[in-house]
């Protein structure tokens, strides 16, 4: 076995894309990753099709080399010209590990290939049928040319094997963890937007159409809760305008509060008493393991990951995906039965913190030495 390239540091040079680095649990696990690698055995570099955003300034911060590749589209100049320029770095740097996460893969994958780095993954974090035609056409296209794939939850490796044609034996798990340095149960002032509420039902993601937020909406809506009560959504996104829209529709304009995307999620987490997670797509939740660390009584769809994180009324509650009235009734128990919802809640911050980001980094940093074995 050719022993790694170690570029002259003594680690071993991987480098980790991703579309984006702002908010998002894709940019979150890279940026985790990236930070919580061993030090002493790899050497993390970062690349992305945008150099702004929170989780850009957070790998700036700690030291991380990062490449910008500006990929206006993946069928377009800018991406051939992008290729050129990553091949070059991958050889200058000499990269030993590329680690694609979700549609950066369609680009890094067959560069890498053509480099001849000695360990190639991609990560699939979601299910593809949220992405447009042509760029699954493209990531079913070099999911051969990759190592292994690289999933988060039981749900989507059988949905990589069962639907997406992936051999079992080229599919690693690897659960994503939570940082509990921050995320931890405390009793903390709420910020001021929910400073008088008796009880607050919240989510924290970006405000895309698969998150579900209207019908959590519906849901705050036709839930039996005290006067006061605030439904608190934490996030940006284009979705925004309709879910105002849709909270006049309601009548709850009064009791909801909208928060852009932020840095200071946990505070946000911990003024969260029943935290929902509605979407119609997920995998393995950031958000929902985050708000689960944080203390919160929490209810998810019964999507993708998401009962492997809750499991069967153990955790949390499950409702099915689209059923308003469901949720509702779900909110509305919690509601009424605090001593339920403080024990749920209890049990999942217990569960989340056995998940910890060290976990998720130890595990990525074995998959990677099982490659450089080979």
């Amino acid at each position: 076995m050719r022993s790694p390239e170690t570029n002259g540091t003594g680690r071993i040079p991987v480098m980790l894309m991703a579309r984006e680095l702002d908010q998002g649990g894709v940019e979150r696990d890279v940026a985790k990753i990236a930070t919580h690698l061993d030090p002493t055995r790899f050497e993390a570099h970062v690349g992305s099709f945008s150099n702004k955003g929170m989780r850009y300034e957070e790998l700036r911060a700690a030291g991380i080399p990062l490449l910008h590749l500006p990929v206006g589209s993946l069928f377009s100049r800018s991406a051939i010209t992008a290729a050129i320029r990553l091949g070059r770095y991958l050889k200058k740097h000499a990269i030993q590990i590329l680690h694609c996460y979700d549609v950066t893969g369609a680009l890094g994958v067959p560069v890498a290939r053509c480099a001849g780095l000695p360990a190639i993954l991609a990560s699939q974090l979601s299910y593809r049928e949220i992405l447009d035609w042509k760029t699954q056409l493209v990531l079913r296209m070099t999911d051969p040319l990759s190592d292994v794939v690289v999933v988060n939850c039981e749900a989507i490796l059988r949905y990589m094997v069962e639907v997406e044609g992936v051999p079992e034996r080229r599919v690693e798990l690897c659960y994503n963890g939570v940082d509990i340095s921050q995320f931890y149960p405390a009793q903390v002032p709420r910020p001021a937007p929910l400073a008088m509420a008796p009880l607050v039902v919240g989510t924290v993601c970006a405000l895309r159409p698969e998150k579900g937020l209207c019908l959590l909406q519906e849901g705050f809506a036709r839930s039996t809760r005290a006067a006061g009560s605030k439904l608190v959504i934490v996030g940006s996104g284009a979705e925004l305008p309709a879910l105002e829209k849709n909270a006049a529709r309601l009548g709850i304009t009064a009791d909801s509060v909208f928060i852009p995307a932020t840095r200071e999620v946990a505070n946000w987490m911990r003024a969260i008493d029943i935290f929902v997670l509605p979407s119609y797509s997920e995998a393995f939740s950031n958000s929902l393991l985050e708000a689960m660390a944080c203390g919160c009584a929490v209810i998810g769809s019964r999507v993708g990951g998401t009962p492997e994180l809750i499991g069967e009324d153990e955790r949390g509650f499950l409702f099915p995906s689209g059923d308003a009235g469901e949720l509702a009734r779900k909110i509305s128990t919690l509601i009424q039965d605090k001593e339920l919802r403080l024990k749920l809640a209890a049990r999942a911050a217990a569960f989340a913190g056995e998940l910890t980001i060290e976990v998720a980094a130890r595990r990525t940093a074995a998959i990677y030495e099982k490659l450089l074995r080979r």
